[in-house]
């Protein structure tokens, strides 16, 4: 399991601006941020350094726990102040790939709200590191984390990643033998075609193809480059 962040490296992060998500610190901070997935290098000059999706979401997360809770009305439930990312991904935010033993701890319109921060976070990362400042096509990291690249895509769209148990059926992501591309299960064609069209619209090539062995149908995508 990944480490806790430190305290240097939480007030680091605190200290990024809100808006870019840039962040100043020494080289070995960086370093070790980079290496974390939290920050990346643009590698433009002068080379500065950016948060990430996960990045913004450890931010926000950071500013919640340090927030004093408001109460809540006696007459309605209480709801989380900030969604908690999955303990898997060491605190910060991961889309679902659909199967995941551990469900997310942050559920329902909790979910809903730390999925479009991150989906926000992924279109400014883009915005950023493209040479052209294009949105529309996936940028450099999402070329070298596929499978939560997609899965972001997916769920940010709305579609329902399968469940741990047996019969919840939604999307699933996973890694293929081609260094590019990923695939997505379905459980039903319309959920299939569904999946093509949301990664299409977000900047992917995707096409059904049919397993040889299992006859089933299943969306081979990769990340558009023009």
């Amino acid at each position: 399991m990944t480490r806790p962040l430190t305290a240097a490296q939480r007030r680091l992060i605190e200290a990024a601006d809100p808006g870019t998500g840039r962040l100043k610190g020494t080289e070995a901070q960086l370093t070790a941020l980079v290496k974390r997935g939290l920050v990346f290098r643009h590698p433009r000059p002068p080379h500065d350094h950016f948060l990430t999706p996960a990045g913004h979401r450890a931010r926000e997360a950071a500013q919640a726990q340090a927030e004093p809770s408001e109460p809540s009305e006696p007459s309605e439930p209480s709801e989380p102040s900030e969604p908690q990312a999955p303990a898997s991904t060491g605190g910060v935010f991961a889309a679902r790939a659909g199967g995941e033993p551990v469900p997310p701890a942050a559920e329902g319109p909790a979910r809903t709200r730390e999925v479009r921060s991150a989906w926000q976070g992924m279109l400014e990362l883009r915005r950023m590191t493209n040479p052209d400042a294009s949105t529309d096509r996936p940028c450099a990291w999402e070329r070298t984390h596929l499978v939560q690249a997609a899965a972001l895509a997916l769920e940010a769209a709305g579609h329902r990643p399968a469940g741990a148990a047996e019969g919840e059926d939604g999307y699933r992501v996973r890694e293929t033998s081609q260094p590019d591309a990923v695939a997505v299960h379905a459980p039903d064609a319309p959920t299939l075609r569904a999946c093509v069209e949301t990664l299409e619209a977000s900047g992917w090539q995707a096409g059904e193809y049919t397993e040889p062995r299992t006859r089933r149908r299943y969306v081979l995508a990769s990340p558009r480059r023009v």
